[in-house]
């Protein structure tokens, strides 16, 4: 690992290992080392240091912890791994508690001023910012296709967050024809007080891939960063995102897998 890209794996332990903002409804907790969210779309557990410091039959008593709380709840909950996390067999002792592991993303982490380059939208296609609950339930609607599984309940999460604090944008790219479709969209979190931004979304019509909408989103998000005083971005990255994103100067310095357990149906 470059001497960069160590100092930005230790930035982003330092301050992308929380919580993120609370949502309406959620409480946010502590148990023992991990971080802990409930009452949102799932429940999700993190934890806020590179190593748990626990090891052998106290983790697991820990993640059986974790289980029978969101059993109780009727509620799945998500854990959060990393790849240079300890100890090194988190990923099998949650399996072997019933956790579901989805699929790996790379951890990019890059600076502001570095991806705030000029990137136009290519013709035809306008990208602007967005707050309205229509202009939510379309993006809702395209992640719905682009996936083809249902995603109607970012309309609320979107419209909750846009209207908030003020440190959370929406994009929209759509077309410029008398009835404009969306065809791509993305947003930026941002946490106060730690200098960080997560680049999120950028799903885009299959039609209208491989023309520089995503890039175009990406530099759109960066100059918003700098406005605001957000000097690092961060992204978790599909294996098609990632090469774009390591082209426009951000570098991988992790790994991260959740691991999913869903109650039994009843």
């Amino acid at each position: 690992m470059t001497e960069p890209t160590t100092a930005l794996l230790a930035a982003y332990d330092e301050h992308m290992r929380g919580l993120g903002a609370r949502g309406e409804g959620e409480t946010h907790e502590s148990d023992g080392p991990l971080l802990r969210k409930y009452g949102g779309f799932r429940g999700f557990v993190t934890s806020p240091r590179p190593d748990l410091g626990l090891r052998g039959a106290e983790l697991d008593a820990l993640i059986a912890r974790q289980r029978e709380f969101f059993a109780a709840r009727g509620e799945a909950v998500e854990w959060k791994t990393r790849g240079h996390d300890l100890p090194a067999d988190l990923p099998e002792r949650l399996t072997a508690a019933g956790f579901v592991g989805e699929d790996e993303e790379t951890v990019l982490v890059g600076l502001a001023a570095e991806l705030a380059v000029p990137v136009p939208a290519p013709e035809g296609v306008t990208v602007r910012p967005v707050t309205a609950a229509a202009d939510m339930r379309r993006i809702a609607a395209l992640q719905t296709e682009v996936w083809g599984e249902d995603w109607s309940w970012l309309a609320d999460d979107l419209t909750a967050r846009a209207n908030g604090t003020g440190d959370f944008l929406v994009l929209v790219a759509e077309t410029d024809d008398p009835r404009p479709e969306v065809v791509s969209a993305a947003w930026l979190t941002s946490t106060p007080g730690t200098g960080f931004g997560g680049l999120w979304g950028g799903s885009t019509l299959a039609a209208w891939r491989g023309r520089g909408i995503y890039r175009a989103l990406v530099a759109h998000r960066a100059r918003w960063a700098l406005d605001h005083g957000i000097r690092h971005l961060q992204v978790d990255a599909s294996p098609d995102s990632t090469p774009i994103l390591r082209r426009l100067g951000m570098h991988a310095v992790t790994t991260t897998t959740p691991y999913v357990w869903t109650p039994p149906a009843s």
